[in-house]
Order: C-alpha cells, then sequence, then structure tokens
C-alpha cells in the first residue's frame, strides 16, 4: 500500500491524489486504506517517514568507515545518487511534493535533512581533526560546508547526470576546496 501511494503522491501530488486512486494503485479498496491508515495526511506521512528512513540509512551505509575522507565522502555520495535513483518517486516525494507548501510532513523533510547535514558535519570535524595542519576548522564551518554539500547533492539528484557522474562532479566541486582547506589552505579576498 505504501508503494502504491509514493507512486501516486510522487506522480499527482499530495493535493491532487485521493485516496480512491490509492487504493486502485494498491489493488485493495478504500475502506482497507483507511483501516491501515485513518486519512490521507497520515497515509502521506507514513510514506514521508519511510521514504527519509530509507534515505538517510543509504547514506549512513554507504559510507566507508575508517577510510580516508575524500573516500568516505565519495561513498556517501554514490550512496545518496544510486538511492535517489533507484528510488525515484520516494526522492519526488521528498524533495518536491513533501517539502511544498500546503503538504503535511515538511517537518519530517526538514528533519531528516537536518540528521543528513548533522552526518556531513561530523565527517567534515573527523577530517579536518585527522588533516596535517589539526582541528583548526570551526564547528559553525563545518557545519556551513555540510549544508552547501547537502545542496549542491540535492539539486544535482534532479539533473539528467547519472549516480557515478554525479558524484565525481559534486567531488571535482567539493573536494578541490574540501583539500585545500583540511590542509591549511584558505581562500581570502
Amino acid at each position: 500500500m505504501l508503494d502504491a501511494a509514493v507512486a501516486v503522491f510522487a506522480r499527482r501530488g499530495y493535493r491532487a491524489t485521493s485516496m480512491d486512486e490509492i487504493a486502485v494503485a494498491a489493488g485493495v479498496s478504500k475502506p482497507l486504506v483507511y483501516l491501515y491508515l485513518k486519512s490521507k495526511d497520515e497515509l502521506f506521512a507514513a510514506c514521508v517517514r519511510r521514504e527519509a528512513g530509507a534515505l538517510s540509512a543509504a547514506v549512513r551505509a554507504a559510507v566507508e568507515t575508517g577510510a580516508p575522507p575524500d573516500r568516505q565522502l565519495w561513498s556517501g555520495l554514490l550512496g545518496f545518487f544510486r538511492h535517489t535513483a533507484e528510488h525515484r518517486d520516494g526522492w519526488t516525494l521528498l524533495h518536491g511534493h513533501a517539502r511544498s507548501s500546503g503538504a503535511p510532513s515538511g517537518e519530517e523533510v526538514a528533519a531528516m535533512r537536518v540528521e543528513i547535514v548533522d552526518f556531513v558535519t561530523s565527517l567534515i570535524g573527523s577530517a579536518a581533526r585527522a588533516a596535517p595542519c589539526g582541528p583548526r576548522l570551526p564547528e559553525d564551518e563545518a557545519r556551513g560546508l555540510a549544508l552547501a554539500l547537502v545542496g549542491a547533492a540535492e539539486s544535482l539528484a534532479g539533473s539528467s547526470l547519472g549516480g557515478r557522474e554525479a558524484a565525481a562532479t559534486l567531488m571535482n566541486f567539493a573536494w578541490a576546496g574540501l583539500g585545500n582547506l583540511l590542509t591549511g589552505v584558505t581562500w581570502a579576498p
């Protein structure tokens, strides 16, 4: 039922989707949909929770713990892009419809994003502490870098680039700067 709901919500959006459409797509009766999930809001929220949890888990599982920082970033990005490519409807639901005004569960998407940003911030912080120049990267700067990286990844997820190509593009964009930053080379006006 959730698979069918995610597909219909992704295709039509929250407001345009009816419980009748979801029941038909799931091959069940409308009363059965209401038996498990009391309302369209609850069904949408369940879909968002499931998709957000799956995306977050995919990114975390993909990161090669103990690998050099660039390898951790690369593997995390690959995990993100693979998951969004393999779960297009889930990504459309999270990135498009759940974030739009009027849709319930925007807070849940925001919470998932904060969780991913926190995770990336910790990876950047760990990389800074392990770098030859020491832990000179302030926490708020590491968080700003993580926010920029997550935003860039979200933007590329909707592009025509494939998973490896999108990850390589973002590595070329981000790592040259992060790599310099971790060795103490910063840009100054």
